[in-house]
């Protein structure tokens, strides 16, 4: 019989993924300034998220890692942080006490969870992560971009039950558009190659701001495009776009 695998889309890319039990919170993001809007509910408050075994963060980025609203919403600064170095030494300035430093394709468990990270490219140092429980494994893809890399999941850790994954193709403009998120096509074709029971789209309704859309940022911010391209490029994959606060049951 399979574990219980659910996943509650707080808001941009921070999920609440629990398997069997165990409640794994993933890039939190709970405030808000000038350049960085959500564009949706954020569906919960820091203290409302409930007991958390394990946090997950893949690069520094406010939008990510925003450890000052944890701090200052009584988050439990002895719940296993786990990301990359640059993420690492920021937490333990912030005096997060069970920091767990790991890079690509590293790993390290917290009870019955084991998560490893994978690669990530992104405007600064990211990896993405693999999160294993009970029989589950999960795919979470923060904010990166498709690189050759992530085509080797499957041989590694077999079957995806879930694979969330960013669609915007956030382009900033003052480096000539240059890319840093992978697109809606981009999405679909990763998929393609995981070929998981579901796959989740996040990282879209993120902006920054009237003035900052027209000056700094360029995405697409419709989920439905990556909806559209996986049922040309993988017909066999469920999708999902998720409204914040929804729970949805992975089979």
């Amino acid at each position: 019989m399979k574990s219980t695998l659910n996943v509650t889309r707080i808001g941009h890319a921070c999920q609440l993924i629990e398997i069997d039990g165990l409640r794994v919170l993933t890039d939190p993001w709970f405030t808000q300034t000038a350049t960085y809007y959500q564009g949706e509910p954020v569906t919960s408050t820091v203290a409302g998220l409930g007991k958390i075994d394990a946090l997950v963060i893949t690069h520094e980025h406010y939008d990510h890692c925003d450890l000052d609203a944890l701090v200052a919403g009584g988050f439990d600064l002895d719940v296993p942080l786990i990301g990359p170095g640059t993420v690492a030494t920021i937490a333990r300035g912030k005096g997060f006490r069970n920091v767990h430093a790991i890079e690509a394709w590293e790993s390290t468990t917290v009870g019955d969870l084991l998560v490893t990270a994978t690669p990530g490219q992104h405007g600064v140092h990211e990896v993405t992560f693999i999160i294993q429980a009970g029989g589950r494994t999960v795919f979470f893809g923060g904010d990166s971009l498709r690189i050759p890399e992530l085509d080797t999941i499957p041989d590694r850790f077999g079957h995806i039950d879930l694979a969330i994954l960013p669609t915007n193709g956030l382009c900033l403009r003052p480096m000539n558009l240059k890319q840093v998120v992978m697109n809606a096509e981009e999405a679909a074709a990763l998929t393609a190659v995981l070929k998981p029971t579901l796959a989740i789209p996040h990282h879209y309704a993120f902006h920054s701001g009237r003035l900052g859309d027209q000056m700094i940022t360029k995405a697409d911010h419709d989920p439905r495009h990556f909806t559209d391209a996986v049922g040309r490029l993988a017909p066999e994959v469920a999708v999902r776009v998720v409204l914040p606060g929804t729970l949805v049951t992975v089979p």
